[in-house]
């Protein structure tokens, strides 16, 4: 009876100390680290579905099956070159044809890689749905679908020509931005007192561009020279027509431009142009393309243009020679202000599938602001059919069939699902949680008041 009254002490007694251990001791015990992640198949989800979407870790692994991405712009200006490319997830020797709405083939390249490119000039004014075709090496069609895009209207650009000599590079000029409608500004000096001048037909406060040639520049007074270069400054791309430069030491002084003879060699092609006598060598003047230089001038741009008689090529290469101006334009920055900017779409649209239409300078009680997207807003359609969809009255979004591109399809899926993975938190490691300290506390104590019953019995 004596041994089994100290058997039970000592079990009471190892409880306590396990019981006061365990409330010493901060135990805890494994729990999972949040909501597993969510497992997505195939290609995923398009863009706008995953928007809609609280962000969640998934558990997708990308196909490995080919793909393709069609690149181009969905409007464009009269005048300007089209240019569609498509992206190929492999290389392979492959032909892209552009096709005409009767299924005329009005542009075509060839090539192994995995970018191929078509250019193709509009002719008009209009909305368009050309056709793309991609074939492979023994003509087999690999993908087709439509290509959407429509030509518009530009604002006439406001030009100012000033020139100390006349020659026939100026007077070409002349007629390729007259031809584009623009605004000009024009004075060309035929003598010591005789200058020819063409006023602008409308008013003409900011200019979008001031082309000069160099002998005018030259001439200048100091403080009209200056005065000039604050303008552009301000914002007004200038064009240096350099045929006549003959002081190398003011445009160092000025525009810290070296200037050295140059070759007689003609350069560029396909159109092959004659360098004029001075042309930079170095310095803090980049080249953009063949003879044209640039610096940019705080907020405007000065385009050096070392080619001369170019003119030749008005009568055998017009639509060439108007190519290589626009060029010319664009590498100067010549824009013009467009009172509304709409943005491309993110992917496809497509019929029976939310559509997001974004632009800068709309207004209105449908438009909602979107932190997302820079001095925009946006609006949220639901286009019920395929074809072109009036947004108002100056725009248009093409709207496709759900079985259009199939492949450009899986890999805006692919794109949305893993921009989707890269902003959502991974799955958090297992981790632990304290136990509570009361359940030890109340053990030792019925421990312990169970041993001082036993003494006292």
């Amino acid at each position: 009876m004596n041994i089994r009254i100290k058997w039970v002490d000592a079990v009471l007694v190892i409880v306590a100390t396990a019981a006061l251990a365990g409330l010493v001791s901060e135990l805890s015990v494994p729990v999972e680290g949040g909501p597993k992640p969510l497992k997505v198949d195939g290609d995923g989800l398009r863009a706008a579905q995953w928007h809609d979407m609280p962000a969640r870790a998934i558990d997708w692994q990308a196909p490995v099956t080919d793909v393709l991405r069609l690149d181009f712009p969905r409007q464009l200006t009269l005048g300007r070159m089209f240019t569609l490319t498509v992206h190929r997830s492999k290389a392979g020797n492959a032909r892209l044809q552009l096709l005409a709405e009767n299924d005329q083939v009005i542009a075509e390249a060839a090539g192994s890689g995995r970018d191929l490119t078509v250019q193709w000039l509009p002719p008009v004014v209009e909305k368009l749905v050309l056709k793309a075709r991609l074939l492979d090496g023994a003509g087999k069609v690999i993908a087709q679908g439509p290509v959407p895009f429509a030509v518009r209207e530009t604002a006439p650009l406001q030009v100012q020509g000033r020139f100390a000599a006349p020659s026939f590079d100026t007077r070409v000029l002349n007629e390729l931005l007259a031809n584009s409608n623009a605004v000009l500004d024009w004075q060309v000096t035929l003598g010591k007192t005789v200058t020819r001048t063409e006023t602008a037909r409308e008013e003409m406060p900011a200019p979008g561009l001031m082309v000069v040639d160099a002998a005018w520049f030259e001439r200048l007074p100091g403080a009209a020279r200056g005065a000039l270069l604050e303008r552009v400054a301000g914002g007004m791309p200038l064009i240096v027509l350099a045929s006549n430069a003959a002081d190398p030491g003011m445009w160092s002084r000025t525009l810290q431009l070296n200037l050295k003879p140059s070759q007689e060699k003609a350069v560029g092609a396909p159109l092959a142009m004659t360098p004029a006598p001075l042309n930079p060598v170095a310095g803090a003047w980049t080249a953009a393309g063949d003879l044209a230089w640039t610096r940019q001038w705080q907020k405007g741009r000065i385009v050096w243009l070392g080619a001369v008689d170019w003119h030749r090529y008005a009568i055998s290469e017009p639509r060439a020679l108007g190519l290589w101006w626009q060029r010319v334009l664009d590498t100067a920055g010549v824009s013009r202000p467009e009172p509304v900017s709409w943005l491309d779409p993110e992917e496809m649209p497509l019929a029976g599938q939310r559509l997001e239409v974004c632009a800068q300078g709309v207004r209105g009680g449908a438009w909602q602001r979107r932190p997302d997207k820079a001095d925009a807003s946006c609006m949220a359609l639901w286009p019920e059919k395929a074809g072109w969809l009036q947004v108002d009255a100056q725009h248009a979004v093409y709207v496709y069939e759900k079985n259009d591109w199939p492949m450009w399809q899986m890999a805006q899926r692919r794109d949305a699902t893993a921009r989707y993975a890269a902003r959502t938190p991974a799955p958090q490691a297992a981790g632990s949680t304290p136990l509570p300290a009361w359940p030890f506390a109340l053990l030792f104590t019925m421990a312990m008041l169970a041993l001082w019953w036993r003494e006292r019995r």
